[in-house]
């Protein structure tokens, strides 16, 4: 499982389009734990770019603050799950939370 968050200052960004970097953590499914972290630079926005580029880096997983459905569909469709409505927070917890099935997921800030 390879799991993409987008960040802004270091932590969840709430307009998922719009963040300046994605932590992107591999996980060990077995024993529910990170096995490393990378935060990189997100590449310019750029409408459809996101799903292939975070698709190219083996990413199974997204967890988001807010999604449009458009992008949602489109994510979907390079076979990788969308979480939103996640809060602000840390990489690390929101993947812990994610692993020990305690993801609080709100409402979707996204409505485009």
């Amino acid at each position: 499982m390879r799991i993409a968050i987008p960040l802004a200052n270091g932590k969840l960004s709430m307009h998922f389009g719009h963040c300046s970097q994605f932590a992107l953590l591999d996980i060990d499914e077995t024993d529910k734990k990170i096995l490393k972290r990378e935060d990189v630079e997100a590449p310019p926005h750029e409408p459809g770019l996101l799903p292939p580029w975070l698709a190219e880096r083996g990413i199974t997983i997204i967890i988001a603050g807010g999604m449009g459905q458009r992008a949602q569909d489109m994510f979907s469709a390079q076979g990788i799950a969308v979480l939103v409505g996640a809060m602000a927070d840390n990489p690390e917890n929101l993947v812990a939370e994610l692993l020990d099935g305690t993801l609080q997921q709100g409402e979707n800030l996204c409505d485009h």
